[in-house]
């Protein structure tokens, strides 16, 4: 017999079932944990998750929106920092996730709705790039090919983790890079 529990609103209840797959996806994989599991772990039966969730991978989508959601309320406690740092920070914050990020890169290959995620996450990340970049004077047409070689930067210090003096070190040459490309658009103009 179910054992008696307050009500919990749709947006309480549809929290919780993300809180609990969140946590299971960071620490045991997403290919690991089944639906019944999530169910489990956020306290209720496992039809509960479809009522809220079309399918595993939209359960992902909301585990992803909430961990950005987060990140991006963060970002701004380091607004005040030097690029290096906060691009340093990014790099933390997506190591925190690094299950989620290797499960999106996975994933996106066999899921439209992923895959769309993904391409929506790049696109934010590009312009998170492109105001950096602006702020030390990339603005011309160098600023798009600057921007995806940070991407690729940043995905490789993720699939290939290096301590953080090594991280800083990445992260201080991209951004030398970037300043003397912009530097060089000046004196061409």
């Amino acid at each position: 017999m179910p054992r008696n529990r307050r009500p919990r609103d749709r947006e309480e209840k549809r929290a919780e079932i993300v809180a609990a797959a969140r946590e299971l996806f960071l620490v045991e994989g997403y290919e690991s944990v089944s639906m019944a599991r999530v169910a489990r772990a956020a306290g209720v039966v496992s039809n509960t998750v479809y009522w809220y969730f079309q399918d595993k991978d939209t359960v992902l989508l909301a585990v992803l929106d909430d961990v950005l959601t987060e990140a991006l309320s963060r970002y701004g406690s380091v607004s005040e920092q030097s690029p290096a740092q906060r691009l340093g920070w990014v790099v933390g914050e997506l190591r925190q996730a690094s299950r989620l990020v290797t499960t999106v890169h996975a994933r996106s290959k066999e899921s439209e709705v992923v895959r769309e995620w993904h391409e929506r996450f790049h696109a934010l990340t590009d312009g998170l790039l492109r105001q950096e970049f602006a702020v030390l004077g990339l603005t011309g047409p160098e600023l798009t090919p600057m921007s995806s070689i940070a991407v690729f930067v940043i995905e490789g210090l993720l699939m290939h983790p290096t301590d953080e003096e090594t991280t800083e070190s990445v992260v201080n040459t991209l951004l030398t890079a970037v300043r003397a490309t912009a530097a060089g658009e000046r004196t061409r103009s």
